[in-house]
Parts: C-alpha cells; structure tokens; sequence
C-alpha cells in the first residue's frame, strides 16, 4: 500500500494533567473515519514529539518556541499547594505565596510553574518529577505548588490542596509544527475554537447555497394586486366597478357595487 492509500488518521499528543475528552469526543462525531490517536508525553519531551512528526498537534504548556510551532492558548489554570490533610493550611480554602515563607516548598525538576525558585524554603535536593514530590510530601518532608490539574492528577486520601494567590499560573495550548498546517490540523482547530460544522474554515461541512442560485417566488402574503411586466396588458378584475373600461358583462358581485345609473 502506498502512502497516499493509507488511512489517514490524527495523533494527538498531550502533556500531563490535560484532559482532552471533550475535544476528542468531538473530533469521533464529526470525523468518524478518521481514528484520532491520543499520545501521552512529558512536559519536557512534547515539543521534541511534535518537531519530529511522532504527533499531527499537541496540547502544551506555555511558553512556546514560535520559530517553528505554532500555538493557540485555551485556558490558565488555578495554582494550588499540595499539604498532607492533617496541616495547618487544610483548614483555610485560600493561602499566599507569603503564607508559606516558613515552609519547604519543594521544587521538582519537571516543574511547570517556570520560575526560578518557589516560595517558601528550598529543600536539600530538587525531586526529579512532580510525581516524587508528591510522594515526599505524603512523607512529611514539605509542600509543593503546582497547577490544579496535576494535584488532581496525582491524587491521593491522605493529601489535599488549596488555592495560592501571588505565584505563576500554567497556562495550555494546542501547538503544531508552523509547516504542517494539514487539512486535519484545520479540524481540530476548528474543534477547540469551539467551531460549528458549518463554520467556513471547516472542511466538514454541509452545502449552503450560493448567490448565483435563484431564490424561490412566495406569493404575495398582503393580496395586493403587482404591477404588470412592461407590454402585457393588466387583467381585468372581475369585480371592478362598470366604468368607461368596465365590461357589460360584470358578473353579479360586481353590479352590486356602487350606485346604479339612471335611465335615460
């Protein structure tokens, strides 16, 4: 089979803590054919997969490399702080970074915040993901900052998390190689931009008429009598008056109206 008899098909890429569902759920109504393939990659690995054509579109992290991706922002996200359920922080529903100035704040080597360093205390040694942070601060060994989807990702019974005002907000978007813009691409595109399928950048559409095509004659709704075309003599209405155009012949409705003349 060659290559332009293959099937074709859409791989999407997507970093942890994005949950791309709802986009898929639409893609599979609208395109049924084409079967969309999720792949699941690391922050720091997605855009190494969308450079070397392992995946058609991505959802990243900003900030992008816009020499030769391109990106469209969906949504930031909240930032929260990871605590085990029995910390003093558990009791409130909202914190500051500067709430945590006495606290360790542990600072994973995949973070996804991008600043230089958290607030709070730095522990000994960086964790090498978010993942093993969690796990040390279930040991007690401090706290971590991270966006909500991946606290929720990395949910466990004897941790919560609460709002962080002041600190850095994650921020997704869909990313694509800026030449290799396909038609799919368009698509799913057209799909997180919250597209209907008739929308003019989507190619799957249903036919609308066009200007050339003649628009259907309804009949006039007031009864009122139209002018006729230059040349063609009006007709004549049989319930006119029996005027000097009037017919002798005039059925009865039309004696009725008006006065009678006289006799001579």
């Amino acid at each position: 089979m060659t290559g332009s008899e293959a099937t074709p098909s859409f791989r999407l890429a997507y970093v942890p803590g994005v949950t791309p569902t709802k986009w898929v759920r639409i893609w599979n109504e609208r395109l049924p054919d084409i079967p969309l393939t999720l792949v699941a990659v690391s922050t720091a690995e997605v855009f190494d997969v969308l450079r070397g054509g392992d995946a058609d579109a991505g959802f990243v992290r900003l900030p992008v490399d816009r020499t030769d991706l391109s990106a469209i922002p969906l949504y930031t996200e909240t930032t929260v702080v990871v605590v085990p359920k029995d910390h003093v922080i558990a009791a409130v529903e909202e914190v500051s970074a500067e709430d945590l100035a006495d606290e360790i704040v542990l600072h994973p080597l995949d973070d996804t915040l991008g600043w230089e360093r958290p607030p709070g205390q730095p522990a000994f040694e960086r964790p090498a993901t978010t993942a093993d942070a969690v796990e040390l601060v279930a040991a007690g060994i401090g706290l971590l900052v991270v966006p909500q989807s991946l606290a929720r990702l990395h949910h466990r019974k004897d941790l919560t998390y609460r709002t962080l005002t002041g600190t850095p907000e994650s921020r997704v978007a869909l990313s694509w190689p800026e030449d290799k813009t396909t038609d799919l691409v368009e698509d799913f595109i057209g799909i997180v931009r919250g597209r209907t399928v008739n929308s003019s950048r989507g190619r799957a559409q249903t036919p609308t008429k066009t200007k050339s095509e003649p628009k259907a004659k309804r009949p006039d709704a007031s009864g009122a009598r139209r002018k006729p075309a230059a040349g063609k003599p009006a007709a004549k209405n049989p319930r006119a008056g029996s005027g000097s155009g009037g017919s002798k012949g005039g059925s009865k409705g039309g004696a009725k109206r008006g006065k009678p003349r006289g006799r001579s």
